[in-house]
């Protein structure tokens, strides 16, 4: 890549010396056009660049524009310009001009031709265009040959159609010179006048992925429910997406709206799309109001006619280009069309609107309640019961996000406050599983700010309580849920047992002692007064799901056998948050159960409302992490992550960032683990979040291990125990005991390590599952005298249950080989050792799978299923090849280059850029990777 021009993933693409919009998402269209220019010396390219407005073409033309220059082009720009769109060869002009003085050079013909297209002189007649066009193609291939040439056309459509044409006919006979043309046009066909034969890069709209990385790369990011507008109502135009983040930046208020009303626009922007339908006649803007209003379309795409609709008085708009009209219904060719449109009209045209779709929806009663609250300025009780009944229907339906928003503008239209308080308690409690804590927490203090009865204030302080856990402000939410617990244990024991479930979840985030005993002494309170109906099965339930829950964190390791017994008899259909019992299963090392009941909770939130499953998703990933599912996990992590982002749920979005970096340290992508654990401590305050501590100080640990550098990994795992033997904390400390134990063995601190973990086990507050069992047999082993250690790996193997975590076993496995080898049981190890390199390298943890290999060498045997399959050298070129087999036969590189008749740095070359599409680090692993498939392309 040139200086001067950055293009990383991630998509900034700009020049370094200027501030400029990031491009988000579009790093295959971004990689097409630099490759346009790189490979420009092996003749001339044509790309025409097309997408709806506002999808990212100039500012992709503009980039590709400074890095021609930074390349050595030579740029010739031209702007297509609407009011220049019927001037002939207006195009032309601005083309031709930095070369005009170039022209002398013409043949008499061709220049006077040109001369008379350009309006420099007054022919007798009409120039004739093909001696025009040949003119343009002689003077620009004459350029190309003192440098490269980039022709970049903006807004073609706006081109006039004689400029069209010329720029069409040279772009069939750019053979000889090194001329780069590049059209950016509206739509999803060329221009008339260029033709349609040349290659076409087509402009989609950002998924919601990137639409959401676009939007956290703004300054003042939008998040919780304007987000979700923003996103929604952009359709993933990236221009809509930047302009309605800075209304959501300028005005917070402006996303607390009815779902499905636009965003309003600035005032300039509003302005310059409304000059476009104020010459249109009056039946036309109304008809045009009223499908702005139509709620019923995903912004952007077609929709049903909306009631009392025609197409004759959309025909104008049309025309205009302002609307597509077909029998599906009404498309806006922008959706920032239709902000403007229903912002640039007064309040009293807009509510008409919403009051005549209103009348056609007897039928739909959840749309006409929303529309007539929209069209409502004055509290009306009428309006708000409608809206709290949709609200119940939604509830129904699994639309969490819909029903709270309902009962929140049933609460603005209530008459009096104690339905006010009532509607914004129900509205922040049915609003939980949607994850928006900041959205739950301004619901939940608007409530208590004017509620009077204690059962609502219960409720509304259990949601507060909860939002607060959720974005990392734990000493506040631990007293406000403990309080709650205590509260409504009689009155309101389902709440109750909520508040100490989330209780019990800060706690365990913390790993304070003192917030464990606390939890554990109100557990006792509420057993005996929070008792619910015996007829209400789905509530018993779900508090027997919390009483697992709460037990399970506050003592992983205590009463494991019992909990697992109860936890198995739950359905995990039938519970109603299966992430409860799905987080308690992972605690208990059930990865098999936890990823069932997690799966089934992301399942159900997911069809529901968008945003719900963020603590489900964390936990998944890691649930998955130990199953050895390592993809999935990273793959549910990086949900995790963009969901947290969006709803400032900094717990989740560290957890997220954690389980990323475990899996990119066991994978020996070090410096990316590094990055994640960093970020995820920086989320956090580290002495109010010992899980975030611990589990960071491990995966630093584990990227140092895979690193090699066994004394930084020694330093960083050390710090999971003080030094009287306790945990950082009780639980996830000792899910890295067996690796502090492997580091301190080879960073020669095998006493110290010894003495570490046999205080540690001391602490240990219960029986250890079979996993911790595995663990801690593992550090055993490791630590002890030669001749016993064998006992202590061979027990932990025998235990059928370690498989379950396939990576943790792969190395129990490895460890024992090693000793095996060491106590010259060779052929006992050689088995072993096959098995756990199987098992790295299906995972993909390269560190150990060359541990593995290398033993497998000491045994004395060659590596079986050496990860060469018969593709392995298909990525080489015809002479890499050849290279690489000769190398493999063990020639020198000059004995090589005297074969090949090329020099002896030609050959290095070729090699240095093979071996890691070989996956080896030098030439004395050829063999490895040549025979198997040598004698694999023999055999077939």
């Amino acid at each position: 890549m040139t200086a001067g021009f950055e293009h990383q993933r991630g998509t900034r693409w700009s020049p370094a010396p200027q501030r400029e919009e990031p491009l988000i998402g579009r790093d295959p269209e971004i990689s097409a056009l630099i490759s346009m220019v790189d490979l420009a010396s092996a003749g001339s390219r044509v790309l025409v660049v097309l997408g709806d407005a506002g999808m990212g073409k100039s500012a992709l033309l503009a980039g590709t524009a400074r890095h021609a220059r930074s390349a050595g082009f030579r740029v010739l720009p031209v702007g297509g310009r609407e009011p220049e769109a019927n001037l002939a060869f207006a195009g032309l002009h601005q083309l031709l001009r930095p070369v005009a003085s170039s022209a002398a050079d013409l043949s008499g013909q061709q220049r006077s031709a040109l001369r008379a297209a350009l309006g420099f002189t007054v022919a007798p007649e009409d120039p004739d265009r093909l001696v025009t066009a040949a003119a343009v193609l002689t003077l620009l291939s004459a350029e190309s040959e003192l440098c490269p040439l980039l022709v970049v056309v903006d807004d073609a459509h706006w081109v006039d159609r004689s400029s069209l044409e010329v720029l069409g006919f040279i772009g069939h006979r750019l053979d000889a010179g090194r001329v780069v043309l590049l059209l950016g046009s509206r739509g999803q066909a060329s221009p008339a006048g260029l033709g349609s034969s040349f290659p076409e890069l087509h402009l989609k709209r950002l998924p919601a992925a990137e639409a959401n990385r676009l939007l956290d790369a703004r300054p003042r990011p939008p998040r919780g429910r304007a987000r979700s507008l923003v996103i929604t109502q952009a359709a993933g135009n990236p221009q809509a997406l930047i302009e309605l983040a800075r209304v959501i930046a300028a005005d917070p208020s402006a996303g607390q709206r009815f779902a499905q009303e636009p965003l309003p626009l600035s005032d300039g922007l509003t302005a310059v799309f409304a000059a476009r339908f104020t010459s249109l006649p009056e039946t036309a803007r109304a008809a045009l109001l009223v499908a702005a209003v139509d709620d019923h379309r995903g912004p952007g795409a077609a929709s049903r006619p909306a009631p009392g609709l025609a197409a004759d008085e959309l025909a104008p708009a049309e025309r205009l280009g302002l609307v597509k009209v077909d029998r599906s219904g009404v498309q806006f060719s922008h959706p920032l069309v239709r902000s403007a449109i229903y912002h640039g009209a007064p309040f009293a045209d807009r509510a008409a609107a919403h009051r005549q779709l209103a009348a056609g929806l007897e039928h739909e009663p959840d749309r006409r309640a929303w529309h007539l609250a929209a069209a409502a300025l004055q509290p009306d009780e009428g309006i708000a019961s409608l809206l709290e009944s949709t609200a119940d229907l939604a509830r129904r339906r699994g639309g969490a996000a819909v029903a709270a928003l309902a009962l929140e503008r049933a609460a603005e239209l209530s008459p009096s406050l104690d339905d006010k308080a009532r509607r914004l308690t129900s509205a922040a409690s049915i609003a939980l599983p949607t994850g928006q804590a900041d959205w739950i927490h301004d619901l939940a203090s608007r409530a208590l700010a004017i509620a009077v009865d204690p059962e609502l204030r219960n409720a509304a302080h259990l949601a507060a309580g909860w939002a607060l856990a959720w974005t990392s402000r734990h000493s506040a939410a631990f007293c406000t849920l403990l309080a709650v617990a205590d509260g409504a244990a009689e009155s309101q024991p389902s709440v109750a047992w909520d508040a100490l479930g989330t209780a019990a979840a800060v706690a365990y985030l913390s790993g304070s002692a003192a917030s464990r005993q606390s939890v554990s002494r109100a557990l006792g309170r509420l057993e005996c007064r929070g008792r619910p109906p015996r007829s209400d099965c789905a509530t018993a339930e779900a508090i027997e799901a919390q009483r697992i829950w709460i037990r399970t964190s506050t003592g992983p390791f205590a009463g494991r056998s019992d909990l697992v017994t109860r936890l198995r008899r739950l359905d995990a259909a039938t519970v109603r948050d299966p992430s409860v019992p799905g987080t308690a299963a992972w605690l208990l090392d059930e990865p098999g159960l936890a990823i069932r009941f997690l799966r089934e909770a992301v399942r159900r939130r997911d069809s529901s409302v968008r945003g719900a499953s963020g603590v489900a998703l964390s936990t998944l990933a890691a649930a998955y992490v130990d199953a050895g599912r390592w993809d999935d996990a990273l793959a549910v992590a990086g949900r995790a992550s963009e969901l947290a982002e969006a709803y400032q749920m900094d717990m989740i979005a560290a957890s997220a960032d954690l389980t990323t970096a475990a899996v990119l340290a066991m994978r020996a992508a070090t410096g990316e683990a590094r990055s994640h654990a960093s970020r995820a401590l920086a989320r956090v305050d580290p002495a109010e979040s010992r899980c975030i501590s611990a589990r960071a100080r491990h995966a630093a640990g584990v990227a140092a291990f895979a690193d090699g550098s066994h004394l930084m990994a020694y330093a960083q795992l050390r710090h999971l125990f003080h030094q009287d033997g306790s945990p950082l904390h009780y639980h996830v400390s000792y899910l890295g005991i067996a690796d502090l134990a492997a580091a301190a063995v080879r960073a020669d601190r095998q006493l110290e390590g010894r003495d570490i973990v046999d205080r540690a086990l001391s602490h240990l507050d219960g029986a250890a599952s079979p996993r911790l069992e595995q663990l801690t047999a593992r550090a055993c082993g490791l630590l002890a005298d030669p001749p016993g250690a064998g006992t202590y790996f061979e027990k932990a193997l025998s235990d059928p249950a370690g498989s379950s975590w396939p990576f943790e076993r792969a190395q129990l496995q490895l460890d024992h080989a090693e000793w095996l080898r060491r106590q010259r049981r060779i052929n006992d190890a050689k088995p072993i050792l096959a098995t756990a390199l199987d098992t790295f390298r299906e995972l993909g943890a390269t560190s150990w799978a060359r541990r593995a290999e290398t033993e497998l060498r000491a045994c004395g045997i060659g590596i079986p299923d050496a990860p060469s399959d018969p593709d392995a050298l298909a990525d080489l070129t015809p002479q890499q090849r050849e290279i690489i087999r000769l190398a493999s036969d063990g020639l020198t590189n000059r004995e090589i280059a005297d074969r090949l008749f090329l020099s002896p740095r030609t050959v290095s070359s070729h090699l240095y850029r093979s071996y890691p599409k070989l996956g080896v680090a030098g030439r004395h692993q050829l063999r490895t990777v040549i025979a198997p498939v040598g004698s694999l392309t023999a055999s077939t």
